[in-house]
């Protein structure tokens, strides 16, 4: 994804970066590629989520989504902590990444009703990724 490096004082909008990305894609990747799946790396689960959702509003030749891992993995490593007892809540966790990641592929997400820990850093500190 084109995003603005980790020093840009201001944060790009979905929209902002779906119009680069897409534009650059459309520069340089051939139409019959199938699919493009990106790293979401640098970003909160909730800002992937919600860029990859902004390029799938528009019409495009190819598959968007992820490669997952951070969009996905994130909360649901740190809710379970590798303790059994978490397994349950942790579980929980992926359901609501996995539906959250599969509504932005098709374009349909709302980042309404997503949980904190979503929204913050990526991080998980004695993971490494």
């Amino acid at each position: 994804m084109v995003t603005p490096g980790a020093e840009h004082k201001e944060k790009a909008s979905p929209e902002t970066i779906a119009k680069y990305t897409l534009t650059m894609l459309r520069r340089r990747v051939p139409s019959v590629v199938p699919g493009i799946m990106f790293l979401s790396g640098g970003q909160s689960e909730v800002e992937a989520t919600l860029n990859l959702n902004a390029m799938n509003q528009s019409p495009n030749p190819w598959h968007l989504s992820f490669s997952y891992a951070r969009a996905l993995q994130n909360t649901v490593i740190k809710t379970w902590k590798g303790q059994l007892e978490n397994v349950e809540a942790a579980q929980k966790a992926l359901l609501i990444r996995a539906k959250a990641n599969s509504l932005a592929q098709l374009g349909r997400y709302s980042a309404g009703g997503e949980s904190e820990e979503a929204k913050k850093g990526m991080f998980v500190k004695g993971y490494t990724y």
